[in-house]
């Protein structure tokens, strides 16, 4: 009876004579990334979250998170990142999607030249935009004084200019797959430009923009070097927060608060980058 019923349910199968062994070495190989990845990246944050829980009184407990999110610098703080992110990531997918269109399907001269450019444009630092930025418009500017540099405007202006080639980087890359015989297809039944780009265009972009764009905001949460470079006064960020309370007044405990807020709210836009890149394909 047994042997019917290990015969109607099939022979069993046995693993590979090398399964094992191959297995083995893989977890050998993967223990240098995953000990270097633990020494460098993961202690330091495991002693960040260790800190935020140690005030300076000594002992461990709650009260550096409570007087953290008790004051009003770090609510100003949250609410001033909270909205310059995502009102600079909107600026950003705006323009970025503008630019590539004109890049994608406008003939002109060096449209090719520009498109490379986009990719060294990745390449610079933020604090270099900022500072061309100064020099332009600054107090002391080429083309004149423009206060509006030292306010959060200037912060969204800056952030918007650096951070616009992230979008428009996944966008000419959607644009370049895109079949052009439905472009003459809607052009040659008399739809205009607009309702081209509207119906036809745009559903092809979303995945991208929808990828650039919360790159772009999980960018935006964690710039530093453009508030910093820019001087505004009265913006202060989380970053700017941590900063702030690090070296300006040696509140270690908080410091590490804000930081540790900073990246929880990263790692779950992160998250929210990943699914949208991989339903997108990315």
């Amino acid at each position: 009876m047994a042997t019917d019923q290990v015969t109607a349910a099939g022979p069993t199968r046995s693993a590979p004579p090398g399964a094992r062994p191959r297995r083995w070495v893989a977890l050998l190989w993967a223990l240098p990334p995953v000990a270097l990845l633990a020494l460098f990246f993961l202690y330091p944050l495991a002693l960040v979250v260790q800190q935020s829980f140690r005030p300076d009184g000594g002992g461990t407990s709650l009260r550096p998170y409570a007087d953290v999110f008790s004051s009003a610098g770090f609510r100003d703080a949250l609410w001033t990142t909270v909205w310059i992110a995502p009102a600079a990531t909107a600026g950003c997918l705006a323009l970025g999607f503008l630019l590539a269109l004109v890049i994608a399907f406008v003939p002109f001269p060096g449209a090719r030249a520009v498109a490379r450019f986009v990719d060294v444009y990745l390449s610079f630092p933020s604090f270099l935009i900022t500072l061309a930025l100064l020099f332009l418009y600054g107090t002391t500017g080429v083309l004149g004084s423009f206060r509006f540099l030292t306010t959060p405007w200037g912060v969204l202006l800056a952030e918007v200019t650096y951070f616009t080639p992230f979008v428009m980087r996944p966008l000419l890359a959607a644009f370049s797959q895109l079949d052009t015989a439905l472009l003459e297809a809607a052009s040659s039944l008399g739809a205009r430009a607009p309702r081209i780009v509207r119906r036809v265009i745009l559903p092809e972009a979303l995945p991208a923009l929808a990828s650039g764009g919360s790159l772009v905001l999980v960018l935006c949460l964690n710039e530093f070097g453009i508030v910093l470079f820019t001087g505004a006064k009265g913006v202060t960020t989380l970053p700017m927060l941590v900063y702030g309370k690090a070296i300006l007044e040696s509140d270690y405990p908080g410091a590490c608060v804000v930081a540790v807020v900073n990246v929880l709210i990263s790692v779950g836009l992160y998250g929210l980058y990943r699914v949208v890149s991989r339903r997108a394909g990315a």
